[in-house]
């Protein structure tokens, strides 16, 4: 099979003209950088909480699965590496754009909110204290960018890009599926604090759900029962990770493998996203 892509954790492969082979690897980035020291399972939680909520939101918006079962896999996918990290989809004309969604104030939008009271060219109510809910979720798209940051780009920006009536549908689903997720999550004690979504156009020319969906790779994920207004959040996403090498002033460009425990910890996190939020024993 045609390797076409290889990301900072996923591997894409070209089944035929018209479907793909996602696999989720165990790597772990961090600030752009892969990080030297794989999480073990890592890609096999990730797989499973997507294909979790790519299912909760069918009724909002189809999707790109086709199978996640091993036995109705290619043949050759049919191996025990790719077992429980893989999904055969179809193949979709990605949207140039990030769906991000914030529901409440944290991460970069805190830091752009005390600059100038607004997150990506939205003004928000004066006041707001960090990591609060904020009145609506907002949606901050950005750029994809091939190498380094993601540009942010205010609405006018996507509707020159996809133009005005994909713009709003784009919008308005990502906004819809964060609000179903969000408050189901809510209730298995993890608070969605943001997320980003990925769109395609199928053969058609709908809008379908696309790459992963509400992992811990993708949004911040927080404990409910230790949330508090006016700090920044315990996680049970890579945020650790992320807190762990700043505190420790880990270098990116002279890399050194991440301790055990680390590396532990950070698999514990992601396992408990996993089973908190589908019920299930990993």
């Amino acid at each position: 099979m045609k390797k076409i892509s290889s990301g900072k954790v996923r591997e894409i492969y070209q089944v035929d003209d018209d479907k793909l082979m996602l696999v989720v690897s165990d790597r772990i980035s961090a600030f752009d950088v892969i990080l030297p020291t794989p999480v073990p399972d890592k890609g096999k939680v990730l797989n499973r909480i997507s294909a979790f909520w790519f299912d909760y939101v069918k009724d909002i918006i189809p999707n790109h699965i086709i199978t996640t079962k091993f036995q109705e896999f290619p043949d050759e996918f049919q191996k025990e590496e790719f077992q429980d990290r893989s999904m055969l989809v179809r193949k979709l004309k990605m949207l140039p754009i990030e769906c991000i969604v914030r529901g409440y104030i944290t991460g970069s939008g805190w830091k752009s909110y005390l600059e100038n009271g607004s997150v990506c060219g939205i003004k928000l109510p004066a006041g707001l204290e960090e990591s609060e809910k904020l009145p609506e979720p907002i949606f901050t798209p950005t750029t994809k960018a091939e190498v380094g940051h993601d540009q942010n780009i205010d609405f006018s920006g996507v509707c020159e890009l996809l133009g005005k009536d994909l713009a709003e549908k784009v919008r308005n689903k990502t906004i819809e599926i964060y609000q179903k997720c969000a408050e189901y999550a809510k209730s298995k004690g993890i608070i969605i604090a943001d997320t980003k979504f990925e769109f395609g156009l199928d053969e058609n020319g709908e809008l379908v759900l696309g790459d992963e969906i509400l992992t811990p790779d993708s949004s911040r994920f927080w404990p409910a029962d230790d949330y508090e207004i006016g700090r920044s959040q315990k996680s049970f996403d890579k945020q650790y990770m992320r807190d762990w090498l700043k505190a420790n002033h880990w270098d990116a460009e002279n890399p050194t493998p991440i301790p055990e425990d680390v590396i532990q910890t950070t698999r514990a996190k992601y396992i408990e996203a996993y089973e908190r939020l589908t019920g299930n024993k990993f």
